[in-house]
């Protein structure tokens, strides 16, 4: 099977309801991020905005997983990972219901900051 490179792609090989439920999770993106190119980065959906990929997502067998791509942006919301639980890296939520749309703007947001604190450090 050869790897998707396109989002569609990418949902077309997700089982129900999962893929409804990403879907769901592309949409809140899209009006999230309007300006965000969608890629397939690692693998799955990903969404850059001028240059850093600011979130993504992706199905598993027993959960969904959003990912900030970055190892910091989760550390700053310990309840919503008490809550969902996941790894350093991506917030787990269940197959059938997306996260909520003002966490998943949260989340672009903090690591939006992310991406500008980091560009400003370089200038220095």
């Amino acid at each position: 099977m050869t790897k998707p490179t396109t989002v569609d792609e990418y949902l077309s090989t997700v089982p129900e309801p999962a893929r409804s439920t990403l879907a769901a999770m592309r949409a809140m993106m899209r009006e999230i991020v309007p300006d965000a190119v969608e890629v397939i980065s690692y693998g799955m959906p990903g969404y850059k905005l001028s240059g850093d990929t600011v979130g993504g997502f992706a199905a598993f067998k027993e959960h969904c997983s959003y990912f900030p791509h970055s190892g910091e942006t989760l550390a700053g919301f310990p309840e919503v990972m008490a809550k969902y639980g996941g790894t350093k890296s991506g917030l787990h939520f269940a197959l059938d219901k997306p996260l909520p749309k003002a966490l998943v703007k949260k989340l672009v947001k903090a690591r939006i900051a992310e991406g500008l604190e980091r560009k400003a450090a370089k200038r220095r």
